[in-house]
């Protein structure tokens, strides 16, 4: 039997297996990275990249649609093939250069295989070689959830990795998860002149708390698409379509896409073998900061931990999962970022830190009347902004029109310890949608000024 050995063995060449394993060769570790296919990125081949390819399309049509209120009247035909050939192609230009990345990785480090534990150290290949790895990077991503009563359904059943491949636009979509993948895809189809309803077991959609922010995006989305949520759906084949049931009413769709949730990948890689304690749905437990799992040399990176599904999140977690495997038993547990995370929704969401707790201030603001928002036609939407009780910014919720750079201004701010009034001290040019932030920082300060009794020479008082 063939034998192997490495300093670091990590399992999954995505973003961040690609990550752990340069920074694990960069540390001074030998290394072995192992795929059965090599095929790309998650994001280049069935996520970011083409659901925003589609998107792109979507504007081009939104936009033709809403010009007359410019006076320029337009009435866009969509070429549904051509929406898609486009898409295909472009995403394939993205696998691509994630693909020729893989050149750069020295020869002899790549193993086309799957690998699965055969005990603590110990991997074992389809092709019967065994590796012994003096630690181990688990990344091995997600993969779309299909519960039982969307089984059976056949190629009238999509998901983020069959979508992209229709030749054609469908005349008709369930679209059942109003999480941010279902609400992106949803959306985009609709603006396409696709027929689509939009099912969610919760009450509010893309995880937004109850408020203005929720409520914009509701308004946002009946404007499209039909919205039932609250409801549980079951679905089953009916001639050359799906009928979905929900609350004792049903409909008939060409398609069903499903889209609640991605659970780890964790088939086959037996990781109770290598010791590892496993929590309730058989996920091995791990920390945080050092992404270890319990007191084992093992690490766990990227989509398959479950914790911050993104790709900027994946990339850094599988640095530091590769540093500390690298290094192990000396492990660094490194400070996170804020977490951000962005819908690409019309308009967008952004939701950044610490977003709930009794003891956090809250302040809202609208771009209903917002200068810049009005200029273009996109004065809709509503954020929320929370801070601690001495005005440190903590977190937010947005769904107005530029939320993804909002959200971005944000999350550096709270990254950096700044205080609302710290906030408004800052540049803001005019007319810009970031105008529209200040009513809501200018309520947080006043409402910290409310509770402390502040000196008139105190230098860290709001809006100093």
């Amino acid at each position: 039997m063939a034998e192997l050995a490495c300093d670091v063995a990590v399992i999954g060449a995505g973003t961040a297996g690609l990550s752990a394993e340069r920074r694990a060769r960069a540390a001074g570790a030998s290394t072995l990275i192992i795929d059965p296919e090599f095929a790309g990125t998650t994001c280049a081949t069935v996520g970011c990249m083409p659901s925003k390819l589609l998107i792109a399309a979507a504007d081009a049509a939104r936009g033709a649609r809403g010009a007359e209120m410019f006076g320029v009247w337009a009435d866009p035909t969509i070429d549904g093939a051509a929406v898609m050939r486009r898409l295909r192609s472009e995403r394939d230009r993205f696998v691509a250069s994630v693909r020729d990345g893989f050149g750069d990785i020295p020869e002899g480090i790549c193993r086309k295989d799957c690998a699965s534990f055969i005990g603590p150290g110990r991997l074992r290949l389809e092709d019967g070689t065994e590796i012994e790895a003096r630690a181990t990077v688990i990344a091995t991503g997600s993969r779309p959830l299909v519960p039982d009563a969307f089984q059976g359904l056949g190629d009238r059943l999509l998901t983020n990795e069959t979508l992209f491949e229709l030749p054609e636009l469908p005349r008709s979509v369930a679209a059942v998860g109003a999480g941010p993948l279902g609400l992106e895809l949803a959306q985009a189809l609709a603006a396409l002149g696709v027929e689509v309803t939009l099912f969610d077991q919760a009450d509010v959609p893309g995880g937004l708390s109850k408020g203005p922010p929720a409520e914009a995006l509701c308004a946002a989305l009946e404007g499209e698409m039909t919205l039932r949520l609250g409801v549980d759906v079951s679905a089953e084949a009916e001639d050359d379509g799906v009928r979905v049931r929900w609350n004792g009413e049903s409909a008939r769709f060409d398609k069903l896409l499903l889209a609640v949730g991605r659970p780890p990948s964790l088939a086959s890689l037996n990781p109770e073998k290598a010791g590892l304690r496993l929590d309730g749905s058989g996920v091995p437990e791990f920390d945080r900061c050092s992404l270890q799992c319990g007191d084992a040399p093992v690490f766990m990176a990227g989509d398959v931990n479950a914790d911050r599904p993104v790709l900027h999140e994946a990339a850094a977690e599988g640095a530091i999962a590769g540093e500390n495997a690298a290094r192990f038993p000396e492990l660094a547990a490194s400070r996170r970022m804020v977490p951000l995370a962005i819908t690409f929704s019309r308009p967008e969401l952004a939701q950044i830190g610490r977003r709930r707790g009794d003891s956090l201030l809250a302040a809202y603001c609208s771009w209903e009347d917002q200068g810049r928002a009005r200029v273009e036609g996109r004065n809709r939407g509503a954020a929320c902004l929370y801070a601690e009780a001495d005005g440190r910014l903590a977190g937010a919720e947005i769904c107005a029109p530029g939320a993804e750079h909002l959200g971005h201004l944000l999350s550096w701010a709270i990254q950096c310890g700044m205080t609302a009034g710290e906030v408004l001290d800052m540049p803001v040019y005019h007319p810009t949608l970031a105008e529209g932030l200040r009513p809501a920082l200018r309520d947080l300060c006043d409402q910290v000024s409310a509770n402390r009794p502040w000196d008139r020479n105190d230098e860290d008082r709001p809006g100093k």
